[in-house]
């Protein structure tokens, strides 16, 4: 079985706990390389060679339900957004029942006092009361009591079965009052029904809370997703029919007419419009489009009516592939998560543990009521100890933030690129193409005496039509802009290392270096200054001559890019350190390199140059970031510690990066970095408030301010923080969806 990467809904996951078994339950299965759950979206995606069913089975084997998605992405996100609405619906609903039955029982015992047994009478009340409690607890808490039975016979512990073990356990006590309190000391005939009912009530409004918080959190793929229209326009044997996106196939010819968005990748056979690329490069200015130009899936037509052919269909699109590549990282760990994995894997049992111990000194060498302070005990550690907030820290932040940088253009391609991003310290920047242009144009022109600049243009531009070098191209290129006519060529001639010649219109032209001038005895004298002058620039002066007479000199530059320089000093106020990396000329670099306030020069490297200077860094300490576009950049970007290529530039460079910028501007790379270090402030504020609420909660839950004090935590009170833990967590992963960079170019 070839690998192949699998994706599973989960049922029954409730905590970090639930997750490290089903992950190292579905790795022990043989083909598996990958397993990885996203407790925030309860899904788990496997990678290798396996069989979904051997996967289901060790799934289910450990206590848990699990569903192979055979849907598209659309109708999976519409699935388990309406299940979420059926699911919070149910849990505000089970809520409301039990804190129907709690609130009136609480404000009962906090006014008369009266939760005693010490009569017939009391005995029968608080029976039928006990037995009301006992249908909220199987109805509105049912799922809390399966869970835990499932842990249970798979030899397991989990949320599930702190919360079943303190509210059955203070209705068993109750009940045993009512049925058996002779058993009991006077003092410690207390009943704790409404205990049992406000945790179930509480536990279920904060997980209907979380659920509806969670909810906003997948909103980048949402946005995505909705760029996708679910129809499009095939043109099949002269006729225009609608068709269900799935049934487009490589090779169908499709029409998009204004205002309707592309729905695959594809290349334009007849008619021109502006395309609107925004939603996929960053790019607010619409793009010209024309015969063989390219469309990608998800981008909106503006104003005119295009044919095309479709060449990438479904996953194969750009806009299926950059979903996906969000998925993935959101669902990736990031290193920080470390410490929580591995507290959450044993967290459980050694709260049973904790509370067991905490009740048996209680009932030992407590004060009197013995019994009911062990009881309060016991039931407050196992609810306020439940490590759901622990659990949701990072999952949430993670997935926030890589969904907020997809919105800027920013593609994370895993969680461990996200955390390194924001210690990085040294930023490599290669030149060409992400510095500048990557596309040289004509920069300078001038003729001697009074000649004629056009003139002068057209011919060399005729020249150069007959070479394919770089510089040629800008130079034809900039007689087009002009809207110059060529003029034929004939004789024409690529000397080495020196230049070009050839005939134009009956005239001798040469173009070329100060080496090509010399052997054809042409004098350049007036122009060395001049062109020395352009070197310094970072420009390649080149001289023409016109029937053995100078004529002139022109100079072609990559023009740097217009936001470079404010992008370099943007990295700058971010605290790195920028060097540069370029196979170009010393001269070329260094002229760049002032231009744009860069200190640090490499030049006339070759690709394993790149990579050596980028592993020098890192060997001196320095936490390196690398930023390409190019073949020759995949060496660098793969050894850096965090490799950013440009969305422009090469696939191989976009493979091997662990971070891709939509569009070809440095300032992707700043947004990057400052969306990093926001999502790292929010993930330790989340891992903090929440080992600070366990670390703190189990010892006033075991008594510890008793003797300050003189009363013990209410399970009521343990239940209600609790709850809202999670959601405490979850809203503050929720403030990242605010995020503003603070310079958006």
């Amino acid at each position: 079985m070839s690998k192949q990467q699998q994706t599973f809904t989960l049922s029954g996951v409730s905590c970090a706990g639930c997750v490290s078994k089903i992950e190292k339950s579905v790795k022990a299965v043989p083909g598996v390389d990958e397993a990885r759950v996203n407790l925030a979206d309860r899904t788990l995606q496997v990678s290798g060679s396996v069989d979904a069913g051997d996967i289901q089975s060790a799934i289910e084997s450990a206590g848990y339900g699990a569903e192979p998605v055979r849907r598209s992405e659309r109708e999976l996100r519409e699935q388990q957004r309406a299940e979420e609405q059926r699911h919070y619906r149910q849990l505000l609903w089970r809520s409301g029942l039990a804190l129907g039955l709690g609130v009136p029982l609480m404000a009962w015992g906090l006014l008369t006092g009266e939760m005693m047994v010490d009569s017939p009478m009391q005995q029968l009340l608080w029976g039928a009361v006990g037995l009301l409690t006992l249908g909220v607890l199987l109805y509105c808490g049912g799922h809390f009591f399966s869970g835990a039975w499932r842990a249970f016979r798979h030899h397991n512990a989990n949320m599930d079965t702190l919360i079943a073990l303190g509210t059955g356990t203070a209705w068993v006590f109750s009940m045993l009052v009512v049925l058996l309190p002779q058993l009991l000391p006077e003092a410690a005939r207390h009943v704790y029904f409404e205990a049992s009912a406000m945790i179930i009530g509480l536990i279920n409004l904060g997980q209907a809370l979380e659920v509806r918080a969670r909810g906003r959190t997948s909103a980048a793929v949402e946005k995505l997703l909705q760029l996708q229209d679910p129809t499009a326009r095939v043109v099949r044997d002269g006729r225009e029919v609608d068709m269900p996106l799935e049934e487009v196939q490589v090779g169908d010819r499709l029409r998009v007419r204004p205002g309707e968005k592309i729905p695959v990748d594809g290349r334009v056979l007849d008619g021109s419009s502006l395309v609107d690329e925004s939603m996929l490069t960053g790019e607010p200015v619409p793009v010209k489009k024309a015969e063989r130009d390219t469309l990608s899936a998800g981008t909106l037509n503006k104003n005119g009516t295009l044919l095309f052919a479709a060449e990438k269909v479904g996953a194969e699109t750009r806009l299926a592939q950059i979903i996906e590549m969000v998925k993935n990282a959101q669902s990736s760990r990031v290193p920080i998560a470390r410490l929580a994995d591995k507290i959450s894997a044993i967290f459980v049992p050694a709260v049973m543990i904790i509370a067991i111990v905490s009740a048996l000194i209680w009932f030992n060498w407590g004060p009197d009521p013995r019994a009911a302070h062990m009881l309060v005990v016991l039931t407050a550690v196992l609810i306020i100890a439940c490590p759901c907030a622990l659990g949701l820290a990072t999952p949430m932040s993670v997935m926030v933030g890589v969904g907020k940088g997809a919105e800027y253009g920013v593609l994370v391609r895993n969680g461990k690129a996200l955390q390194q991003a924001s210690n990085l310290t040294t930023l490599v920047v290669d030149k060409t193409g992400t510095l500048t242009e990557g596309a040289p144009k004509l920069t300078d022109l001038e003729t001697v005496g009074d000649g004629d600049a056009d003139e002068l243009l057209a011919l060399l531009a005729s020249l150069e039509q007959g070479s394919e070098h770089p510089l040629a191209e800008a130079v034809v290129a900039a007689a087009r802009e002009r809207n110059l006519d060529l003029l034929p060529l004939s004789e024409f001639e690529a000397i080495t290392a020196h230049g070009v010649s050839g005939t134009v219109d009956g005239k001798k032209i040469l173009l070329g270096n100060r080496k090509l001038m010399q052997r054809e005895n042409i004098d350049i004298a007036a122009w060395h200054e001049r062109a020395d002058e352009l070197a310094d620039l970072g420009r390649t002066a080149m001289y023409a001559a016109v029937d053995g007479a100078a004529a002139g000199i022109i100079a072609v530059a990559d023009p740097i890019r217009e936001d470079a320089n404010a992008a370099i000093a943007r990295l700058l106020r971010l605290g790195l350190r920028i060097e540069m990396l370029t196979g170009d000329s010393s001269a070329t670099a260094d002229a760049v390199a002032q231009q744009l306030g860069i200190d640090r020069v490499h030049a006339e490297l070759l690709p394993e140059d790149k990579e050596r200077i980028v592993g020098d860094l890192m060997a001196q300490g320095q936490r390196v970031g690398m930023v390409g576009d190019g073949i020759n950049d995949a060496p660098a970007l793969a050894r850096a510690d965090v490799g950013f290529a440009i969305g422009a530039g090469t696939d191989v460079a976009i493979e091997t990066a662990d971070i891709t910028l939509m569009r070809s501007s440095l300032h992707g790379v700043a947004n990057a970095i400052e969306l990093s270090r926001a999502t790292l402030r929010n993930i330790k504020q989340n891992l903090f408030g929440a080992f600070v609420y366990n670390t703190l909660g189990i010892p006033i839950a075991a008594g510890v301010l008793y003797p300050f004090t003189g009363a013990l935590l209410s399970p009521v009170i343990a239940g209600a923080a609790m709850a809202f833990s999670s959601v405490t967590v979850v809203s503050n992963a929720n403030r990242l969806r605010f995020f503003q960079a603070t310079e958006v170019q």
